[in-house]
């Protein structure tokens, strides 16, 4: 990162490559995978240094999903330090502003309900282009399993927002699960 260079947990990364049927240790799944490239240097400012485990996910089945967050919550219920769990996502891709805000409002609506069937079936149903459904189905499986009771979004924005182009935006948004 610009900060520094940030360490693998290995002590987790191992419990859960233990814990997990679907989880395998894959480098070749990372190669071409952004997201933390944005994520990690965001975290250094807020954390300071720290060590993480990153894990791809690929689209796949309600079930599967749910059977990911369970080896994730077998892993971590036990593990000896505190652990936070984030699920990347861009939004609607390339969309008019009032579409794309209309579709990420419906794919929030079902995060903040901590909802992952119904996150999943609108993503289906409204053909919305987040990316990153399998992350935030899996993170929201999972952080039910730990407790969590409630979600709210903390910022929504689209690229429009930046760039004053509406005509074609990607949407963003920021959500804090409890």
């Amino acid at each position: 990162t610009p900060f520094g260079r940030l360490s693998i947990d290995e002590p987790l990364g191992k419990l859960l490559l233990e814990k997990a049927v679907h989880i395998k240790a894959d480098l070749i799944a990372h190669q071409f995978e952004h997201s933390i490239e944005v994520e990690l240097p965001i975290l250094y400012h807020f954390l300071g240094n720290f060590q993480f485990v990153p894990i791809a996910c690929q689209v796949s089945t309600l079930a599967i999903y749910r059977s990911v967050a369970l080896e994730i919550y077998e892993a971590i219920k036990g593990f000896k330090e505190d652990v936070l769990l984030i699920a990347s996502s861009d939004m609607t891709h390339y969309e008019p502003e009032q579409a794309a805000r209309r579709k990420d409002r419906s794919a929030m609506e079902a995060i903040v309900s901590l909802d992952e069937e119904d996150l999943v079936k609108r993503v289906r149903k409204d053909d919305i282009t987040m990316c990153g459904v399998a992350p935030v189905a899996i993170l929201l499986s999972c952080v039910k399993l730990l407790g969590a009771k409630k979600a709210q979004v903390a910022m929504y924005q689209t690229s429009g927002d930046a760039s004053g182009d509406y005509s074609s935006v990607v949407g963003y948004a920021g959500i804090i699960v409890s």
